[in-house]
């Protein structure tokens, strides 16, 4: 299972890290793709994990969720 999102607010590698590693924190997911250029970031996920605890989790470290499209 994927989601795909668009996050607005990243501008370097440590905007990067700080999102990819807010979001591999959760156990259910797998992998995290981010495109800095685009504002895009792929999750793919082992097991079901909430679009509200995904965006809060990029929220907190200071970035905009703008949408959250999830694909299996």
């Amino acid at each position: 299972m994927k989601k795909k999102l668009i996050v607005k607010g990243m501008s370097c590698n440590h905007c990067v890290s700080a999102v990819k590693g807010s979001l591999l924190d959760f156990e259910e997911v797998e992998d995290v793709q981010v495109n800095l250029e685009e504002e895009k970031v792929e999750i793919i996920l082992k097991e079901e994990l909430s679009d509200e605890k995904i965006k809060l989790s990029i929220e907190d470290q200071g970035y905009e969720v703008v949408e959250i499209r999830g694909e299996d």
